[in-house]
């Protein structure tokens, strides 16, 4: 079968590899569909991953797909059916697991295609238990964008931020994956939505998408215009994940008491902020990573009711090294998925 492999730092090859073998006691075999990009991807293909891993290693990290085969013991799900894969190998045994929190195991066996073998090969086995059914009302190409990037938004700004209707929110990088996902369902809960974009082309396309500010952060100090805005009161929540060049600027931008929530750091991973500002402001501060299975699920029945994720291309897998090029440069608007199976 054919596979997307990093033999080498920057360096994929799309090549043939042993079919796995019949799914065991507690396994499915999945036929992929499709997968999604994601910055991790971006981490991943430059070298960055953070712990030790083999080469060479099948990529992607978010993917959807077809079970082809079930394992003895597994009665919970059927041939013929979509799934969406959770992109982690968690243990299912210990205390996080155990409380629904998986992305707080405590054993985990690693990120898929980060750093353990990933989804952009034609089949997988997995644990049963690891496949998040797919509603039928939704499509494949959506669905391949709920198990990192629709997960991930529902935990921060629901399960960390605890967002509530009436408040506004600034969301940064409006015209990323979870930036757009983050527009979507804030504006969904009956949220105020200020987000950030790099051009004025991103940022039309935020606007559509129901942004109801915009700002340019190449033309404007947003932590200025979003002082203004709120007539200096501040944003009640920021969905942060650029990291060190927007940190201080977002701090400024919170309400008293205000909530930041971030997952990421693409803008570099260190920097210094003001000790007094934040216990004066009290500010909340929520590191969030990943997600639960709940939240992979949460987020494909909102796609059923007509949440959809922004999809800016969706490619074949060929492409798959352009399409990590594109999100590098940030030369894209939502999220790219890549045709694995038909």
């Amino acid at each position: 079968m054919r596979a997307l492999r990093l033999v080498a730092e920057q360096h994929l090859e799309l090549t043939d590899i042993p079919e796995p073998t019949p799914p065991i006691e507690g396994e499915v075999s999945i036929r992929v569909l499709a997968v999604a990009l994601n910055h991790i991807d971006v981490w991943g293909f430059r070298g960055m991953a953070f712990a030790k891993r083999k080469l060479p290693l099948v990529v992607g990290a978010e993917a959807v797909g077809v079970i082809d085969a079930i394992g003895p013991g597994v009665s919970q799900l059927s041939v013929g059916q979509r799934v969406v894969m959770y992109g982690a190998l968690t243990c299912g045994q210990c205390a996080g697991c155990r409380a629904g929190r998986d992305n707080h195991c405590e054993n985990v066996g690693g990120v898929m295609g980060f750093h353990i073998d990933g989804f952009a090969q034609e089949r997988v086995n997995m644990p049963a238990r690891l496949a998040i059914p797919v509603p039928d009302a939704v499509s494949t190409t959506d669905a391949a964008c709920a198990a990192i990037t629709f997960s991930t938004v529902e935990h921060m700004l629901f399960d960390n931020a605890q967002l509530r209707r009436g408040e506004t929110i600034l969301v940064h990088a409006g015209g990323s994956g979870i930036g757009t996902a983050a527009i979507t369902l804030a504006k969904a809960t009956g949220c105020h939505v200020i987000t950030t974009v790099g051009d004025n082309v991103k940022a039309d396309k935020a606007r559509a998408l129901g942004a109801d500010h915009v700002i340019n952060y190449r033309e404007q100090r947003f932590e200025h215009v979003v002082r203004k805005l709120t007539a200096k009161r501040g944003v009640d929540v920021v969905f942060e994940h650029t990291g060190a060049d927007t940190w201080n600027g977002s701090l400024l931008s919170l309400r008293r008491g205000g909530r930041l929530v971030t997952c990421g750091s693409t803008s570099g991973p260190s920097t210094q902020m003001n000790l007094m500002q934040l216990f004066q402001q009290q500010y909340r501060i929520f590191g969030s990573f990943g997600a639960s299975i709940r939240n992979v699920g949460d987020g494909l029945q909102k796609m059923a009711i007509g949440l959809k994720p922004t999809i800016d291309t969706e490619v074949s897998m060929e492409d798959f090294g352009f399409c990590i090029e594109r999100l590098r440069n940030r030369d894209v608007f939502g999220k790219l998925v890549v045709r694995i199976s038909p």
